[in-house]
């Protein structure tokens, strides 16, 4: 089986030498933007795979694991495959949208695996803008399917989880069980949501950083880029403003129809906090996973920017319309607007910028 990877930063890379090294035969999309300068992974020919802790594999070169085609063709790259993953940010969604639809096949499944941002709905209108009207058979995840990192001057990745839990859904939701029959033979993580609304809602980022992040931007301004918003930015009071928005998720889930996991359940299944029972504040502090990671190093960084603009603006819509009251979502995105001098409601994903409103929702559902 063959995967076409589209986006070469931390995750596509991972993508890469993980499922190469798992049996599949995988090529990589050199792109202009969303993309790591892949000079010496091309020389060498593949990737060194380090499992562990960030910074564990120093000195260590790690499995090599080689790739079968690098090439800035894309349509070289999508040639003969099953699968084209996309793993980008959620700006990034419209640019390979662009690259994409012309040339996919209808038979290709497009699985976007990130956090999720309505991907595919975007994603087909962008093709309809360019006057593309093809039948695609297209997918979302909740979160990346790895935490991880690549380090391109060592073609080194550093893959220190995989995710136990990963929420997928197909866009028509008719394709669901289509879609996920072959999606799981990537990843056995995998399983099915109802709907993308139910994936979308299944995000964590918007939830865990402009809240806490939004708090301490004094800090992270002053720190220099030595600030860990794992460690020291959840603390006993920034963590009820984390709650707050948990609660009004929550109800956003339950006036759509389905039950989403609450803030603890979802990194416990996903394998980010570990099964003891501690308080959200302190598995937060303590994990084994969150306690490496360093940052944000700055306000503009995309716990501001993207997890408000794709994230909570498009919860605070769907609050209006469902009529699901969400103070503390809004409180985030006008006190971050301000911080930032952007208007995020403005500049955010919406509804209406979607092409749905409450009449037609059920189009998603």
């Amino acid at each position: 089986m063959k995967v076409a990877i589209v986006g070469a930063g931390n995750g596509g890379l991972t993508a890469c030498a993980d499922l190469k090294e798992r049996g599949f035969e995988v090529s990589l999309f050199e792109s202009d933007k969303f993309c790591k300068d892949l000079d010496f992974i091309k020389k060498e020919g593949g990737l060194y795979l380090c499992e562990g802790e960030i910074g564990s594999s120093e000195g260590a070169k790690g499995k090599f694991i080689e790739i079968d085609l690098i090439s800035d063709d894309i349509n070289e790259v999508i040639k003969g495959a099953e699968v084209v993953m996309v793993v980008a940010p959620g700006v990034a969604i419209e640019y390979f949208a662009r690259i994409l639809a012309p040339v996919v096949n209808e038979d290709q499944i497009i699985l976007i695996n990130c956090a999720a941002c309505m991907a595919p709905v975007r994603f087909i209108n962008e093709a309809k803008e360019m006057g593309i009207n093809k039948r695609f058979k297209i997918a979302e995840t909740n979160t990346l399917t790895y935490g991880t990192r690549a380090i391109v001057e060592s073609a080194k990745i550093e893959l220190y989880l995989r995710a136990k839990k990963v929420y997928l859904a197909a866009y028509p939701c008719s394709d669901n069980e289509e879609v996920f029959e072959v999606c799981k033979k990537l990843y056995d993580c995998f399983v099915l949501a109802k709907n993308i609304l139910q994936v979308n809602l299944e995000n964590g980022n918007p939830e865990v950083h402009p809240g806490p992040c939004l708090l301490n931007a004094g800090r992270i301004d002053f720190s220099g880029g030595e600030f860990w918003l794992y460690r020291e930015g959840i603390t006993e009071h920034t963590i009820n403003v984390l709650e707050a928005v948990e609660k009004e998720r929550i109800a956003l889930g339950r006036a759509l129809g389905f039950e989403v996991e609450g803030a603890l359940e979802a990194r416990q299944n996903r394998g980010y906090f570990s099964q003891d029972e501690k308080t959200l504040q302190e598995h937060f502090n303590t994990s084994e996973v969150f306690t490496q990671i360093k940052g944000p190093t700055s306000v503009t960084s995309r716990y501001f920017t993207e997890d408000i603009s794709t994230g909570l603006v498009f919860w605070s819509d769907l609050g209006k319309v469902l009529g699901v009251p969400t103070p503390n979502i809004d409180a985030i995105i006008v006190l971050a607007s301000s911080l930032l001098k952007t208007d995020f409601y403005a500049e955010g994903l919406t509804l209406d910028k979607l092409g749905l409103d409450k009449a037609n929702l059920d189009k998603v559902m």
